[in-house]
């Protein structure tokens, strides 16, 4: 298969990332200045936060970055735990062993041990290191007071880039540490621009009602753009993509999980979806709202009678709310599954 776009086109320097123009600006000065904080990026899935850490790495350390920048999914660490550690070689000379029910140290004092040894390394060729860690939300209270104590003790070596879809989750200490930016999804506008722009250099040709549906259903979502985009064009070995194409890949993106966790709780069997959301959480890697978000896709699409479709939406819409400030995605979305009809 050919290489994915999301991370084809992800954004090499400041100018390449599209939208959140302020927060981008903001970031770019503290670079030209060398005069860097410690970062806190908030803001909904694939709004740019990643791409902008990223992006701020090759504008301080060039193409030699990852000398200098680490990258940590705090989600992968506290979702999925020893099953995560035993499959990243960098956690193998703490752990010493491959098998995690071997491991008989905790989780956060493995997380707290990897982020305190990579923040008390000096860099070589640098005033100091990058450490960006995703999902913070992640990090329960202990992990957060001890993250917050390792960013006091080395800031002198080390900068932190915090990312999160969830801000209140963060202990108030923890986001005083660093400045906050926000970031959103980019305008119908630009978006319709930047997909017209994928297209030519890849040689595509879409029409406008594909470019339509695209920008409908992606919503302001580069990388949900770029991924339906790349699905379509596979389907149609590259010939002209029209808007029955976006629909077909918008649904062949769904994972087929979501379609069993759907038939199982219309049919009442909880303990079945029950076991499907532990595999979304800790095989899939998504996050409760991700789940949400194709299981919306799948109720929308199903062939249930219109009225039972409304309640069913405005269910997930309640849980997509309340999750916004949940401690626990899986408590959510067995709440919203034990009421599913």
């Amino acid at each position: 298969m050919k290489d994915v776009w999301t991370v084809k086109y992800r954004p090499k320097t400041f100018d390449d990332v599209i939208g959140n123009e302020q927060s981008v600006t903001t970031i770019s000065k503290f670079v030209q200045t060398n005069n860097l904080p410690h970062l806190v990026l908030h803001g909904p899935v694939n709004s740019g936060k990643s791409s902008t850490a990223f992006a701020l790495a090759y504008e301080l350390y060039g193409e030699g970055y990852e000398r200098n920048f680490t990258y940590f999914n705090a989600s992968n660490f506290f979702d999925q735990g020893k099953r995560y550690l035993v499959r990243d070689k960098r956690f193998v000379r703490l752990i010493g062993t491959d098998d995690p029910k071997k491991i008989r140290t905790s989780v956060i004092s493995i997380f707290k041990e990897v982020i305190n040894e990579y923040a008390s390394l000096s860099s070589l060729d640098s005033d100091y290191k990058i450490i960006f860690i995703d999902n913070t939300e992640s990090l329960d209270s202990s992990a957060q007071h001890a993250l917050r104590r390792i960013m006091e003790r080395y800031t002198a070596t080390c900068r932190f880039i915090l990312s999160t879809t969830q801000p209140s989750k963060l202990i108030p200490p923890l986001r005083s540490r660093g400045l906050q930016l926000f970031f959103t999804y980019i305008s119908d506008s630009k978006l319709k621009e930047y997909i017209e722009s994928i297209a030519k250099a890849e040689g595509l040709s879409i029409s406008d009602d594909g470019v339509d549906a695209l920008v409908y259903y992606s919503q302001g979502n580069v990388a949900k753009a770029l991924l339906t985009m790349q699905l379509a064009s596979l389907e149609t070995n590259y010939s002209e993509i029209v808007q029955q194409d976006i629909y077909e890949a918008m649904l062949s993106e769904t994972p087929e999980d979501i379609t069993h966790l759907f038939e199982a709780a219309l049919g009442g069997d909880f303990m079945e979806a029950r076991k499907v959301i532990d595999k979304l959480l800790i095989e899939n890697s998504l996050s409760g709202s991700e789940i949400l978000d194709h299981l919306y896709d799948v109720v929308v699409a199903s062939n249930e009678p219109e009225v039972d479709i409304v309640k069913i939406v405005i269910k997930i819409a309640d849980a997509d709310f309340r999750m916004i400030d949940a401690a626990n995605d899986r408590i959510q979305l067995e709440t919203l599954l034990s009421n599913f009809c």
